[in-house]
Parts: C-alpha cells; structure tokens; sequence
C-alpha cells in the first residue's frame, strides 16, 4: 500500500506515504473497516487460462461436413440418367459420413491450452505460485551495482516472480542477469506514468526481445491512493504502455496497482487492467492482529473482484514489518534535571511489528494465497523514510532481513 519505490532519481522519500494524508496508511478509515477483519478467504483462479486462441481450433472444419449432405440433394433432382440414381444416392453419404472423420479433430482442443503465447490480455492473472519484491537501492538512495544486485539475489531463492518497481538503475538487465537459468520471470514497472514512452523503451531493450521473462507489466504504484495523478490518467498511460509493448511483441498483462482501498473505490482502474492489482497490508489497519493477516487480505481481494464484476484480483504487495521504532522520544528524569533519549517501539493498535509478527503474518498469507500474491519486501529498505503513518517501520519490512550487499 504504502510503499511507492521511486528509484534514486526521484527522492525515495516521497515514497512513504505524505503525511499530509494518512487516510491511505490506514485501510480502516477508508469506510470497510469491520469488513477486513472477516475470515473469508477469497478463492483465487490461477493457472493463466487465455483462452482467446481456443476457439480458433474448433473452427467450422465441422461445419463443412453438414454442407456436404445439400451436394446429394442438387444431383438427386437432376437424376435424368435412371441408372444412377440408384447408386448414386448411397454414393453420396459415404462422402459425407467420411467427413465425420475430421470429427475426431476434437483431438484438436488440446492444442487450446497450450497458448502460452497469448494473442490477447489473459483474463485470469499471471497465475504465479510464490513471488516477492526487490529494490535495487543504496541507503544513500544512490543505485546498487550489478555486483551488489548478483550479491542480493544469490539469497532470494524459492521464488517463482520477483517484483520490480522501475526501470532506473539499469535494474531490468541486472536482475535478469542475477536470475539466469533460474527459471525466474519478473513483474515489472514502469514508474512515472508521465514518461511512459521512455520507461516502456528501457524495458524493451532490457529484455532484448526474450518476453519469457516478463510475468507482468505495472503502470505505475498507488498514484490515485497517493493523489499522484487522476483515474483517467492513469487509465490512459495503461493504454499508451500496452499499445508500445504490443507492438514490441509482449501479450502479457499490462496492469495498475494502488491499494485496496482506492482499487474498490476506482473500479475503472481494474477495467482498464487485465487484472486488478492491490497492495494490501493488514498492518495499517491497526485493528488486525498479524496472525490473521491472510484473512484480512483475502477478505480485501474479495471485496476488490466484487467491486470490479468478478475480476481476477492479484495481490503486489502483502507482509508485516519485523521492526518499528519512534526515532527518539524523552522524558525527563526523575530529578526533572537531565533529559534522557529514549527509542520506543511503536504499534498500530492490535499491529505490532515485531520478527515473531512477521513470521505469523507471512505464514498466514501464505495459507490463504497459493497463488497470485506478492511478499513485500525481500529485504529491508534502508533507502526509505519514516513518517508517522508508518509507524517507525518503513525500512523494515524485508522478509529475508538485511540486504546481503548493504
């Protein structure tokens, strides 16, 4: 939700939520506050259906065989040699019981899932089984290098797709280089809606044509929720960005991701989408405990799909912070004399962040998400900064703790 990443080149401090609106940093004001806290967990299509070249093999190869019964018809009517018309009507239907044996073309429906290049937008989401994001960014907000990235993804294992989030940084080729021969494909991002041409280009060439590689494409992160931009532009970069990738030869997804919160309420987000994407985190609703995280984020998604006619709903971002520190706080000592700092734990109400809280969370995802949703973070964000709609937490939600490279 709250963790828009611009890389270096836009200050990461931006990236948190401004503290001018913390409506977004808590899920529970934005009016569906008892609704989270439900157990209802939301069943999730998976497996990438696209069906669109299906229907080709089924073609009228039947068709013809039923017009073949009307030839008999025209030489009955001209039976002038009497003769033949006593065996040329049963030398007709063998003609047409022989087309019948196309019939077993039927057989050709199992060419129909085979389409995993697909002609049109899957309608049933990328259809990933584990995933996770990745920031390639220096504490001092400057760029990590291809070693460093190389030295940072060596520890990211057991991951189907890894979450990008822009084009900066040479990041593409570098995590690409990183996962090789790995069988690891990326969700990748176009950051600045307002460069999509640029962005969508630098993706091109980072892929070098191998769209094997490419699980999904993001049109920017919570823009609506943050106020970064209007619904319509938003929609309206989603379209630019598909028609310039179309054109490069990817048919994969091309989609938005904003929050839960402004997903439901902006249904036209997910319209324009080929399915919608939320990042959603039981933390900022400060009503919900970690261990019942998968609840709360499946109860989300459902609410999202309902608000969208039942479309496929992929989680971005989903976890809980191992950590979570007010930067200092003092009291005065008992003497009322000496003024002593002091770091303080924060919290959101029930939310807590905390390693043990992390795990309870992650696991409780998990057993609610076998598909289609997406860890947030691999590791800790030293880049970010802090405000209080974060609660002391915003570097900290690294699933794998520390980056190896720093």
């Amino acid at each position: 939700m709250y963790h828009n990443q611009p890389g270096p080149t836009t200050p990461p401090t931006s990236s948190t939520i401004p503290t001018s609106s913390p409506t977004p940093t808590s899920s529970s004001t934005q009016g569906a506050p008892a609704a989270p806290q439900q157990p209802n967990p939301y069943p999730y299509p998976h497996p990438h259906p696209q069906p669109a070249p299906a229907p080709a093999p089924v073609h009228s190869s039947p068709a013809p065989p039923p017009a073949a019964p009307n030839p008999p018809s025209t030489p009955a009517p001209a039976p002038a040699p009497s003769p033949s018309p006593s065996h040329s009507t049963p030398a007709s239907p063998p003609p047409s019981p022989s087309p019948p044996k196309p019939a077993p073309a039927p057989s050709q429906p199992a060419p129909a899932p085979a389409p995993s290049h697909p002609s049109s937008p899957p309608a049933g989401g990328p259809g990933f089984g584990s995933a996770i994001s990745y920031s390639p960014y220096n504490a001092d907000n400057t760029c990590k290098s291809t070693s460093q990235v190389a030295s940072d993804l060596a520890k990211v294992t057991g991951y189907e797709v890894i979450r990008l989030y822009g084009t900066d940084c040479n990041q593409i080729a570098n995590v690409l280089s990183a996962v090789k021969g790995k069988g690891v494909s990326l969700f990748l991002g176009i950051f600045d809606i307002h460069q999509v041409q640029s962005e969508s280009q630098t993706l091109i060439d980072a892929v070098k044509g191998d769209w094997s590689v490419v699980n999904t494409v993001s049109v920017g992160n919570e823009l609506v929720n943050n106020g970064g931009a209007s619904v319509g532009q938003v929609t309206g970069a989603i379209g630019q960005a598909r028609g310039i990738l179309r054109g490069a030869g990817y048919n994969g997804p091309v989609v938005t991701v904003d929050t839960m919160v402004a997903m439901k309420n902006n249904p036209a987000l997910c319209t324009a989408s080929d399915f919608c994407a939320i990042n959603c985190h039981a933390f900022f609703d400060g009503k919900t405990p970690a261990d019942q995280s998968g609840p709360f984020v499946a109860n989300w998604a459902k609410m999202v799909s309902e608000a969208a006619g039942g479309k496929t709903v992929v989680v971005t971002e989903t976890g809980w912070p191992s950590q979570g520190y007010e930067p200092h706080f003092t009291i005065p000592s008992s003497q009322n004399m000496i003024i002593t700092d002091y770091h303080s734990r924060q919290t959101n109400g029930l939310a807590v962040p905390s390693q043990e809280n992390q795990q309870a969370a992650v696991a409780s995802i998990k057993q609610h998400f076998a598909t289609n949703a997406i860890l947030y973070s691999s590791f800790n964000n030293m880049w970010k900064k802090d405000s209080a709609s974060t609660f002391g937490a915003e570097r900290y939600w690294g699933i794998l703790g520390p980056a190896p490279s720093g």
